[in-house]
């Protein structure tokens, strides 16, 4: 679709977490390309990011998925990947579909080989726009890398919640911890809105009581799970049982997690940092930005963790009303963290 004949009003609200996206996190500079992924679901958000695009004096091309192929996707349209070979920057805004993962991974490969600074916005939604992606960055980037620093020099980290959860993490220092704070640059993509640290564990053993909600297309259609939460007990970093009184939520989250032999193990350890976010509002995007940990099962990102193994599945897991403990130091108490300037 050619960006000129999108004739679409946005809310005026928008500007703020698209002005974000654009100048803050993504640090434009107007001598630079750009890809913009969208689809129909998403257009005013884009329309909203088209305008800052165009403020900013870039070169750039837009693209809608369904102007290309039915959804849901198998294969990333060759346009799309052909233009995203020329751009210096790119932003993917859709909301999910089942079974795209590997369509989106394809993406992804041309962005961590080209070294492309990539807003994924995978969900996003007014809301989001207005809440997570409307957070001081700079803000977020200052706590996360006190975060990361301390995580890159502890060998355990353990995390209580009122929910139930007990595990602890052990670390490994050929296991590379990463910070996606919002603020984007050439070496690792981020989410958008940003704020996380994250890591492969080297082992993870305990409970974990997912009382906010499930990734990828589970969590449209499970939203908040604080009451009816899905308990995972883990063993050597592998699930070793479930359960959960949601008993379709439970045989969707089984099936997933067997999808290869990697699925059930824990790729993600991670920590959210956007400060800008209070609240579980059912949206993985946001929600695993909360103050706290988040898990993922599947996909641990070897190219950037440096993981010896691999998984086609990636599906988070975020709870709530933390508290953590890096080797013997608390760092968050009640979901709040810890740290200078921060309590």
């Amino acid at each position: 679709m050619d960006p000129s004949s999108w004739n679409i009003e946005f809310d005026s609200n928008l500007r703020r977490g698209a002005y974000n996206a654009l100048n803050v996190c993504l640090q434009v500079k107007s001598d630079e390309r750009l890809t913009l992924i969208t689809d129909t679901a998403t257009l005013e958000i884009a329309a909203a990011l088209r305008s800052e695009i165009e403020k900013a004096g870039l070169q750039y091309n837009a693209f809608v998925l369904e102007d290309f192929m039915p959804r849901p996707l198998t294969n990333m349209p060759p346009l799309i990947l052909d233009d995203l070979q020329k751009s210096q920057v790119s932003i993917l805004a859709v909301k999910t579909q089942s079974g795209e993962l590997p369509s989106r991974r394809e993406m992804i490969n041309i962005v961590n080989r080209n070294k492309i600074r990539h807003g994924h916005m995978v969900n996003i939604n007014k809301q989001i726009m207005l809440e997570g992606m409307a957070a001081d960055f700079n803000k977020v980037d200052e706590i996360s890398v006190q975060l990361v620093d301390k995580a890159r020099r502890s060998r355990f980290i353990r995390a209580t919640s009122k929910g139930g959860t007990d595990i602890e993490t052990e670390l490994s220092p050929t296991l590379k911890w990463l910070k996606t704070s919002g603020i984007i640059s050439p070496d690792k993509w981020g989410n958008l809105p940003g704020g996380e640290i994250f890591t492969s564990p080297y082992n993870l053993n305990g409970v974990f009581v997912v009382d906010g909600v499930v990734g990828d297309y589970l969590c449209e259609k499970y939203g908040d799970l604080r009451d009816t939460p899905l308990t995972i007990e883990i063993v050597d970093s592998r699930i070793k049982h479930l359960n959960c009184v949601n008993k379709e939520l439970l045989e969707e989250f089984i099936r997933y997690t067997a999808t290869d032999e990697n699925s059930n193990r824990v790729g993600e350890f991670a920590i959210g940092t956007n400060i800008a976010v209070k609240n579980i509002i059912g949206h993985i995007l946001q929600d695993e930005k909360l103050p706290g940990i988040h898990l993922a099962f599947g996909h641990p990102y070897p190219e950037h963790t440096k993981q010896t193994w691999d998984s086609v599945t990636h599906i988070d897991c975020v709870g709530r009303d933390f508290d953590i403990w890096m080797d013997d130091e608390q760092i968050m108490k009640n979901g709040r963290f810890q740290l200078n300037g921060t309590v």
